[in-house]
């Protein structure tokens, strides 16, 4: 590898640090503005079946209940999110657009009114399904071995995607995964002959 190779190499991890970075420093510094709120940024999480509630769809991923909640979002996301951006950091902007619009879509659509949906486990969930879908419809070998990385590392997600837990938003994390495949539906890079 070149000196360049190198150093665009570098540049390019440096970027997505700052991208992961930023993301995970508003919504912490959300989180602490909330809690001298007392909770009021809370509100603008998606509402299910309320017009107003749509706001959510862009506001919910950045908002937590806790900081619990926060940190057990916090970790997958900077994984999963780096794995997303491996190959090209531009395919991490389109798969959480996609991710986002339509797990906020399906919340806002199927879960129960009067309820609040806030938190980035949707997103989360989107890059799991966007990982492990991508060797599928891809067929290379560096998207095959991704998706079987991701399924041995986080495999045991995807009972959340279930409604057995109260309190949890499984329709946020069902249609995060499925946005996720369709992001890497949409993103396959076309086969060739010597793809396997």
């Amino acid at each position: 590898m070149s000196r360049e190779e190198v150093k665009g190499l570098l540049n390019e991890i440096g970027t997505q640090v700052l991208i992961l970075g930023t993301i995970v420093g508003i919504m912490w510094g959300l989180e602490i503005l909330d809690l001298f709120l007392g909770g009021y940024l809370d509100r603008f999480g998606i509402r299910p079946q309320s017009i107003p509630g749509l706001r959510g769809i862009l506001f919910a991923p950045f908002l937590h209940g806790n900081f619990i909640h926060l940190l057990f979002n916090t970790v997958p996301f900077l994984v999963l999110g780096w794995f997303v951006m491996l190959r090209r950091t531009s395919d991490f902007w389109v798969v959480t657009a996609i991710v986002m619009l339509i797990s906020g879509l399906g919340v806002w659509l199927f879960a129960p009114p009067f309820t609040n949906h806030i938190g980035a486990s949707g997103v989360v969930f989107g890059y799991f399904g966007f990982l492990l879908s991508r060797g599928y419809f891809e067929r290379s070998f560096s998207s095959i071995l991704m998706s079987v990385i991701v399924g041995l590392l986080y495999g045991s997600m995807i009972w959340g995607v279930l409604p057995i837990r109260y309190g949890i938003s499984w329709q946020g994390h069902l249609f995060g995964f499925v946005g996720g495949i369709i992001a890497a539906w949409l993103l396959a890079k076309p086969r060739t002959s010597s793809s396997f």
